[in-house]
């Protein structure tokens, strides 16, 4: 990383911290005092991917899968006409099976996530830490107040353009059709990008991720890995389509009057039903597990809300695609009309396409 683009990095991180420290309390200032040094630690790690490629100490596993990136953000430059950023052209190798730790709450008998509202961020509903034990003890404090609590670990990240994301050695071990889906999906965001409403924005990113990876691997005449793909994303749409199913269920019962042990009791037989009709799901995918560790975890209310519909419009962004004849430059023109409108008329768009 040259010296300019190093002094401009921490000049960006210099305001972000001082802007926090205008609008935090003392007691987050811990908080806020991690997450600068997370990030820092990643941006100051930083190694351009040429540089990395040259180096005889990095493995040649994880040099193939740089390789696979370069290629990949060059095939969605050309091809798909996604922008030519920064983005992914560093790579960071991390000590850790995760980047962050996200802390997820609930009430005991509500879906409905505890919120943190940031500087410059906005209001989400994790809290993030850099080490794990730092998560760990978060969430303890939230359980002794009687919250649902849920800590899961993510391998990767957007700064959503106010550093150069670079990739990290925790999405190396992905697939090769997955990797190009992140790469496809994150660029995605540099071109529309509707603050406040992450259904929008991350049904467009899926849509073009989705129909990235596809032209990507027919042009390599990967016909069988595109097979996999499509059955990826078949078994991850049947999944949270159960998972949803439990969710009004575990709703229902909340908004009952019913004394709280007959809903704790009730609850827990919700949670040994949702674990019983996946068995059956994987019956159907000839025993595939990428869902195990998920679905043998808690299943309490807060592990339950970090299941969203954000793919919902996927099926509406197609259609629009489809419009166009697949005109990739049209469809991001169309997609920024849609951005510019007022909810409302979008909405109704939508719904009319249902």
């Amino acid at each position: 990383m040259s010296k300019n683009s190093s002094y401009k990095t921490l000049v960006k991180l210099a305001a972000f911290i001082a802007l926090s420290a205008l609008l935090i309390s003392c007691e987050t200032v811990s908080y806020y005092s991690q997450a600068a040094r997370g990030q820092l630690k990643i941006l100051t790690s930083r190694q351009s991917i040429a540089e990395v490629l040259n180096d005889e100490a990095v493995s040649n596993e994880v040099k193939q899968k740089l390789r696979l990136a370069v290629s990949v953000k060059q095939f969605a430059v050309n091809v798909l006409e996604l922008p030519p950023t920064d983005n992914f052209d560093f790579y960071v190798q991390l000590n850790r099976n995760h980047v962050v730790w996200n802390v997820f709450a609930t009430q005991e008998f509500s879906l409905n996530p505890v919120n943190w509202c940031y500087p410059i961020a906005g209001c989400v509903t994790y809290r993030g830490y850099f080490n794990e034990g730092d998560a760990l003890r978060y969430a303890n404090s939230l359980e002794e107040k009687g919250f649902d609590v849920y800590t899961g670990g993510v391998d990767a990240y957007s700064t959503l353009g106010w550093f150069k994301d670079p990739l990290l050695s925790t999405v190396m071990n992905r697939a090769d059709y997955q990797l190009a889906g992140l790469v496809f999906h994150e660029l995605a965001h540099q071109v529309v990008y509707l603050k406040g409403d992450t259904t929008f924005n991350e049904s467009f990113a899926t849509t073009v991720e989705r129909e990235g990876v596809k032209r990507w691997l027919q042009s390599i005449d990967q016909t069988e890995m595109l097979g996999r793909a499509e059955q990826d994303q078949t078994r991850q749409a049947e999944f949270l389509q159960l998972v949803v199913k439990y969710q009004d269920l575990f709703e229902e019962l909340y908004q009952q009057e019913n004394p709280d042990a007959e809903k704790r009791s009730e609850k827990q037989t919700l949670q040994e039903s949702l674990r019983a009709d996946y068995l059956g799901l994987k019956e159907q995918w000839e025993g595939y597990a990428g869902y195990d560790n998920w679905i043998y975890d808690s299943l309490n209310n807060a592990q339950l809300s970090t299941v969203a519909s954000y793919n919902s419009l996927v099926p509406f962004f197609n259609s629009e695609l489809e419009k166009v004849n697949g005109n990739l430059t049209a469809f991001y023109e169309r997609v920024a009309e849609l951005a510019a409108m007022e909810p409302a008329q979008r909405q109704e768009l939508v719904a009319a396409n249902d």
